[in-house]
C-alpha cells in the first residue's frame, strides 16, 4: 500500500483510501503559519478550515454515497493533498500531523547546532548556515575574494539584496502558480480555460474575473480567493 496511489476509479475498488498528493511552497499572501485547507465534492465546496475538519467532511461525504470525486486543496500551495480516512473518526484523525503541520514537508536549509544535537563549541556562534557547491567564473571568484568579509559574505548580501528587490515579483508568481495549479485540476475542461490561464499569468484581473464568471460559483470564488487572497472571514463558507 506503501506505493499504491489510486486514483478516482480506484477508490471504488478500495473504499476508505482516498488519495492525494501535496507539495509545500512558501507563499507570502496567504498565511503559511497555519496550513488550511479546502475540500470539494465534486464542484462543491463542502469545508474549509483546519486539516481534521476537512478529513472529517471528506470521510463523511464518501460514507454518504456521494458520487462525485472527492479533494482537498492545500490553500496555501493551491495542490491536492493526501488524506487516509480509512477506519473510524478516530483513526483518522490520529493519522493526521500535528497541528500547524503540513501534510508533507521539505527540510528546512537552516540548521542550528543546538537543534541538530551537536555540541556547540568555542568561537562565534553558527548563523545556520549550510555548505553548498557554488561554480563561478575565475573573475567572478576574484571579484568575491576582494570584497570584505570574503565570498560567503558577499554572497549572502547579494542574495539577500536580490529578494528584497525582487519580493513582490516573487509573491505574484507564487501567487500565480498557487492559483493555476488549482485551476488545472478543478477547471482543466471549462470553457475559457486556456485564455483564463492566459490572463491569470498575465495579472490581468478584469479578464480574468469575465472569463471565469460563468464557471460553478464554488470552483470560481476559491480559484479567485487563490488568485487575489481576501482576508480569510470574508470568503464564503460553505452552505450547510
Amino acid at each position: 500500500m506503501a506505493n499504491f496511489y489510486p486514483d478516482i476509479i480506484d477508490r471504488f475498488i478500495l473504499p476508505g483510501y482516498y488519495s492525494l498528493i501535496q507539495f509545500k511552497t512558501e507563499i507570502t499572501v496567504i498565511d503559511t503559519a497555519t496550513p488550511t485547507y479546502t475540500s470539494f465534492n465534486g464542484h462543491k465546496r463542502i469545508a474549509s478550515g483546519s486539516l481534521p475538519v476537512n478529513a472529517l467532511a471528506v470521510k463523511h461525504a464518501l460514507a454518504s454515497g456521494v458520487p462525485s470525486p472527492l479533494l482537498t486543496f492545500c490553500d496555501q500551495t493551491g495542490q491536492v493533498v493526501e488524506i487516509d480516512i480509512r477506519g473510524s473518526d478516530a483513526d483518522t484523525l490520529a493519522r493526521l500531523p500535528p497541528e500547524g503541520c503540513q501534510l508533507q514537508g521539505s527540510s528546512s536549509a537552516l540548521i542550528d547546532s543546538e537543534e541538530s544535537g551537536e555540541p556547540r563549541g568555542r568561537g562565534r556562534p553558527k548563523l545556520g548556515v549550510v555548505p553548498r557547491e557554488v561554480t563561478l567564473l575565475p573573475r567572478h571568484w576574484d571579484w568575491l575574494a576582494a570584497q570584505r568579509g570574503g565570498a560567503s559574505v558577499t554572497l549572502r548580501k547579494l542574495v539577500d539584496e536580490a529578494r528584497r528587490a525582487s519580493v513582490d515579483r516573487d509573491r505574484q508568481r507564487q501567487t500565480n502558480e498557487r492559483a493555476y495549479h488549482y485551476m488545472s485540476t478543478m477547471a482543466g475542461d471549462m470553457a475559457g480555460f486556456e485564455e483564463a490561464s492566459r490572463a491569470l499569468f498575465a495579472n490581468d484581473a478584469a479578464k480574468f474575473h469575465q472569463l471565469t464568471e460563468a464557471w460553478p460559483t464554488d470552483v470560481r470564488d476559491y480559484l479567485r480567493y487563490l488568485a487575489c487572497p481576501l482576508p480569510l472571514a470574508e470568503v464564503p463558507s460553505p452552505a450547510p
